[in-house]
């Protein structure tokens, strides 16, 4: 890791006392040591708030004849159930279950379907061990009907209703996705299956729907459907709300205990306005007419624009006051102060075209464009507010898709209520607006999991779209690089893809029968990248594709709020850091990048460091022709995400350093370098395992309360070896690996910036009348792979060890630089092992080494007496992790921790 992020005080409930030593030197790392209260050995397991785990809950599923439903009954997990988040094969399911909803409005469709993880089962009987010990097992694991998966969010014009059908179709939607042989390959196409659908397309195309799919459409109340959507998001997404005054965009955090009640004010073709009391207790208010099909269908008669997003592409360019008849106009171009209304202030829309002897095609279509967008947002805003203060609500929320993100729209409701309630209430938008109702369907599948799911439980991902393909070119996810996308007789300018992103291709119609894999899509001479566009880029129809492409490269069109959709993950085994004492104040993101300064100097950090990045990963697949290609793939879709972050830093949500890496690595992994700094991390690793002997014998020769201050100068010391530090790097051509450990390690003097290591030697060697007082369990955040690990961290547990204390070494779930991983780390302690009787009796106490040691120096017998050596994951994939999010092993085995050792950056 590059290190843990958040504040420099890991925030532990207060049993937990804590002790830091932070490092200053150049490196600028720190090392913290949280310890337990001296009669923390006295507390048991069930105090201090200890949360079990969730319930099991029984597979018996009462059956409806109108609703797919699950039948869980001998199900079972396929491949390794200790997995993390498994597949499960349901043998007995005869339904088609349709992860798929829809809300067919009057002008758009938007549609919401799942699509479950790959799976990546792996025999792992050392996890079986560990979780044994831990206390977690499948009985208490929470039994979602899916275990991991994806939403995915997609709208289409409702005037290109085919589009959607063919898009569903080519999916499989309908009948539970193209990956719905995991769950029971055998069961033959249900002919009743249904889907859920809210809107009045619902009822107006059910035929259709089972004309072209054969599926029945269940028809969900809307309302209904609108508040469930909202309340999910609002409760469950970080920074789901923003406000947008002027231009500015601020991420607003909802504390869900706090979040009722609330105006919900949804703006489709006509408007609803809804007081939401809690889940489920709501009441429509009020509502109006002149809605988003009033702009739209005005706009068209008068613009003679085709679609939505051009008459919105339209008022981008125009000027209203040529139409609309100011105050000043009125007052001789004065302000009337008396009422407080400004030269400016919009006295009557289209005022002007009373008086002026102009027929329409005298007046400019973008001047009617802004004009009409004003009128009917002003109005809207003030509608809201009136509602509002009706009911004495200070919050008003915003969604529907004829907001869409575009500035402008927001602004000009936002002027609205905090004009007339005098700045009392508030306008805040949802990045996912538009999808209410279609979510609310969605989630109104019986069974369907996300009622359960907590904030922490969601991550969203904003791949560039590799390997679906939609929009103008249908067909099903690829499965590999080796399938082909594009069918040889198509003739195309542009590819749009699902989840509302998009990749400009800009080539010409093939001449003979070529085709070509997503890959190649992103490597073509004369291809043109962009990053994930908004959900209703310029001139787009049905999913998204380009009739005129008008957002080229890096360059945004002139509305540049508008917000990218990415693609939800639900990962149910992710729990909070039961030792966080305050997770609502916690902020992983110790760099704000909304800071324009700190964006260019990150996003130039990591421009630089990108082709070195890129050599690295090809170079870990072999250097192959094909791994060239994803290179150089990897390498234009990073630098559009960068270009898309440069313009607008908030297209993603709120964005921070750590979110900008887990980007970079989700990029590598879309393009399938799964290991970058593979062959670097066991060059490092052998190294260091070839000289921790020696330091072995070099620490057991000094005194306790000498080795003790070494220990802990050598993690600080061993932590500089990180390859994403460019001064480290350098390091590395200055001598072997113990010599750069030892040169560091005498650099560590103290006072440290943070120095409490007096605290801790005291608990650890005891003073005057005082005995020592063993931690009954540490976590050892581990970092990097090599140094250290080997010489920092293994050290440090042998110490602890053998004074009686149990060890877990925590480790990435996923590579990120040259990070060492949980999978790696068994292998790691087995080698060290070799060389120390007390790492190999703790690690064969904590199932380290099965499979790997059968024949032990003293036996097996003495494995009983000693405390384990642990190893979890931490549920991350980044090389900075967020503590709100980690994974259930690391969360069970935090609940008996009294020392907990960390590293983490200013970053």
């Amino acid at each position: 890791m590059a290190g843990l992020t958040g504040n420099p005080v890991l925030e532990i409930d207060d049993k937990i006392e804590d002790l830091q030593i932070l490092n200053n030197n150049s490196s600028n790392r720190k090392a913290g040591l949280v310890r337990g209260e001296e009669n923390s050995s006295n507390n048991n397991n069930n105090q201090g708030g200890e949360r079990d785990m969730a319930p099991p809950v029984s597979n018996s599923i009462h059956r409806s004849g109108s609703r797919p439903q699950l039948d869980l009954s001998k199900a079972a997990i396929q491949g390794n159930s200790e997995e993390r988040d498994p597949t499960i094969l349901l043998p007995n399911q005869s339904d088609d279950i349709s992860h798929l909803a829809l809300d067919i409005g009057g002008s758009l469709i938007k549609l919401m379907y799942f699509s479950r993880h790959e799976d990546r089962s792996i025999d792992d009987k050392r996890k079986k061990t560990i979780k044994e010990r831990l206390g977690i097992s499948n009985g208490n694991r929470r039994s979602y009907p899916i275990l991991g998966g994806r939403l995915h969010f997609v709208k289409f014009e409702t005037s290109k209703l085919n589009e959607c059908l063919e898009f569903i179709s080519s999916k499989q939607l309908h009948h539970g996705g193209t990956d719905s042989h995991q769950w029971n390959s055998e069961a033959p196409a249900n002919e009743n299956a249904v889907i859920k659908a809210t809107g009045g397309g619902a009822y107006k195309f059910s035929d259709l729907f089972k004309e072209r799919l054969g599926v029945s459409i269940d028809k969900e109340d809307e309302m209904d459907c609108l508040v469930a959507g909202a309340n999910f998001l609002l409760k469950a997404i970080r920074h789901e709300a923003f406000t947008h005054m002027e231009g500015h965009k601020e991420f607003v955090q909802i504390d869900h205990n706090d979040l009722f009640p609330y105006l919900l004010v949804n703006i489709g073709s006509g408007v609803s306005i809804i007081k939401v009391d809690g889940d489920g207790k709501f009441q429509r208010v009020s509502g109006t007419n002149v809605g988003g099909g009033t702009y739209w269908g005005l706009g068209r008669l008068l613009t003679k624009c085709n679609s939505f997003d051009e008459l919105l592409e339209l008022s981008q360019r125009g000027d209203n006051r040529a139409i609309d008849m100011l105050v000043g106009d009125i007052y001789g171009g004065m302000d009337y102060a008396k009422i407080g209304l400004s030269a400016s202030t919009i006295a009557s829309s289209f005022g002007k075209a009373i008086s002026d002897k102009k027929e329409l095609e005298d007046y400019r279509p973008e001047d009617i464009s802004l004009s009409l967008l004003r009128m009917i947002s002003y109005n809207i805003g003030q509608i809201s507010y009136l509602n509002a203060l009706r009911f004495g609500l200070k919050r008003i929320f915003f969604g529907g898709f004829f907001i869409r993100g575009h500035a402008y729209t927001m602004d000009t409701i936002s002027f609205a209520v905090h004009f007339w309630s005098q700045g009392e209430a508030q306008a805040m938008f949802l990045r996912h607006e538009g999808f209410l109702g279609a979510l609310g369907a969605f989630m109104s599948y019986e069974k369907h999991g996300l009622d359960d799911l907590m904030v922490h439980q969601l991550v969203e991902r904003f791949p560039m779209g590799a390997p679906y393909t939609g929009g103008k070119i249908h067909g099903p996810p690829l499965g590999d690089l080796n399938e082909k996308a594009i069918p040889s007789h198509v003739k195309c300018s542009s590819i749009s893809l699902c989840n509302g992103l998009c990749l400009l291709i800009k080539f010409t119609a093939y001449a003979t029968a070529k085709e070509i894999s997503w890959v190649e899509k992103f490597v073509l001479k004369g291809t043109e990248i962009t990053a994930p566009v908004p959900m209703a880029p310029p001139g787009t129809t049905g999913l998204g594709g380009f009739e005129v492409p008008s957002s080229k490269g890096g360059t945004l069109r002139s509305d540049a709020s508008a917000l990218n959709v990415g693609v939800l993950h639900l990962v149910p085994t992710l729990e909070v850091f039961p030792l966080l004492a305050n997770p609502k104040m916690y902020e992983p993101n110790t760099i704000d990048l909304s800071d324009h300064g700190e964006l260019e100097y990150w996003f130039t950090v990591l421009s630089e460091h990108l082709p070195d990045l890129v050599d690295k990963a090809v170079a870990s697949e072999g250097g192959t022709n094909d791994a060239k290609r994803r290179g150089d793939a990897f390498a234009r879709a990073f630098s559009a995400h960068l270009a898309r972050l440069m313009e607008e830093p908030a297209a993603y949500g709120k964005l921070g350093l750590a979110n900008l890496l887990e980007l970079r690595e989700e990029c590598l992994r879309e393009f399938h370098f799964l290991d970058a700094y593979r062959s670097i991390k066991q060059r490092e690793n052998e190294a260091s395992l070839a000289v921790l002997p020696d330091l072995l014998v070099e620490l057991d020769r000094m005194d306790e309360e000498a080795r003790l201050l070494t220990l802990i100068e050598g993690v600080l010391a061993a932590n500089i070896f990180d390859w994403g530090s460019r001064a480290c790097v350098d390091l590395y051509h200055k001598g072997t690996i113990i010599e750069i450990y030892r040169m560091s390690r005498n650099k560590m003097q103290r006072p440290w910036r943070v120095d409490d290591f007096d605290l801790f030697k005291e608990r650890m060697l005891g003073s005057e009348g005082k005995k020592p007082q063993p931690h009954k369990r540490a976590l050892l955040f581990v970092d990097n792979s090599g140094a250290d690990i080997v010489l920092g961290m293994l050290p440090l547990a042998r110490e602890l060890l053998r004074r009686g204390t149990e060890v877990v070494l925590v480790a990435n779930s996923l590579p990120a630089l040259n990070d060492v991983t949980s999978i790696e780390l068994p292998d790691i302690v087995a080698e060290a092992a070799k060389h120390c009787d007390i790492l190999r009796r703790a690690a064969e106490a904590g199932g380290l080494l099965v499979d790997v040691m059968t024949n032990t120096l003293d036996g097996f017998k003495e494995n009983s007496s000693s405390v384990p050596l642990m190893v979890v994951e931490n549920g991350c994939g980044s090389p900075c992790i967020d503590l709100r999010q980690v994974s259930s092993e690391l969360a069970a085995a935090a609940k008996n921790a009294d020392l907990v050792c960390y590293l983490f950056s200013d970053a």
